[in-house]
């Protein structure tokens, strides 16, 4: 790029600082996004830019591949029923401790690597959940062990460490509303749920594809803009199908609870959280309320 290059990047995107300067944005990370070293360091070091340049992130992790791989070598089977991993007394142990101890603690230690001041928060502060009952493939009921749903979130400590110019680090993980036990909070709909009661300016999933497509199988078909009454149409018709229908579900309560835009883009190319936030195309699909 040319110097004049750089400046106009600079330039298209000074609009988006001074709306988003002291709003907060909740960032779910997953998908493939998780599996590359450097690409979790690329979009941390954005964070980062992003508390810099006044916004305040909070983070939403997941991590299902290093919990598979855990378990795998703890000899325990990873399953699944309905798309949530099934999580025995013996499996929750193992998921808990590669969520926090591992995967939270490596994401905290890269923001301050980059000089944010970032705070761990396990999940069981801030979900309490009741446990979820899952479905089989006829649609019948199934256990599926220590799985929960988020029921309310305590957010005093994440808007104390927001306050105080800390990035929130927070683990998918819930405590059961009647025993205290941890339960497995999906991470998409852990975020949600943090989105409704935190109320950010964006809630931005960082997923492994770029955004909601009319064909599945073709990038060039992403839909880059979209109202609620026009998602829940593409869910009716089957363009969105399958594990994107909890997602976008969960996006339409968090619009329905205040959040002003939802995000989903692709977490395998770097740099697409600054690329979404701060130009006018944008990268992946947004989602929101109405058209402006």
């Amino acid at each position: 790029m040319t110097p004049n290059e750089k400046a106009n990047v600079l330039t298209e995107a000074l609009p988006y600082l001074q709306r988003f300067r002291g709003k907060t944005f909740l960032i779910k990370m997953g998908g493939s996004a998780m599996d590359n070293p450097e690409l979790v360091r690329e979009v941390m070091r954005d964070i980062v830019f992003l508390e810099v340049a006044g916004i305040k992130p909070v983070i939403v992790h997941g991590g299902g591949k290093a919990i598979s791989a855990a378990m795998e070598e703890a000899g325990l089977e990873a399953k699944f029923i309905g798309g949530y991993r099934v999580t025995t007394p013996e499996a929750i142990e193992i998921v808990e401790a590669t969520l926090h101890g591992e995967i939270n603690q490596g994401l905290v230690e890269t923001l301050t690597e980059f000089g944010a001041k970032a705070t761990s928060v396990h999940g069981t502060s801030v979900f309490s959940a009741d446990q979820l009952m899952g479905k089989d493939d006829n649609g019948e009921p199934a256990d599926i062990g220590c799985v929960g749903k988020a029921t309310s979130c305590e957010i005093d400590k994440i808007i104390e460490t927001l306050n105080s110019g800390g990035v929130p680090v927070v683990s998918p993980l819930g405590k059961h509303n009647e025993t205290e036990d941890t339960l497995n909070i999906n991470a998409d709909l852990a975020a949600a749920a943090l989105a409704c009661a935190l109320k950010p300016a964006k809630l931005v999933y960082l997923s492994d594809v770029p955004g909601l497509m009319r064909d599945h199988t073709d990038p060039d078909t992403l839909i880059h803009s979209v109202t609620r009454s026009e998602a829940n149409d593409l869910m009716e018709d089957g363009t969105i199908s399958g594990g994107m229908i909890p997602k976008v579900s969960s996006a339409l309560d968090a619009l329905a609870a205040g959040v002003e835009k939802v995000h989903f883009i692709d977490g395998r190319e770097a740099h697409t959280l600054l690329l979404e936030i701060f130009t006018a195309t944008g990268i992946g699909t947004e989602v929101r309320e109405t058209r402006p």
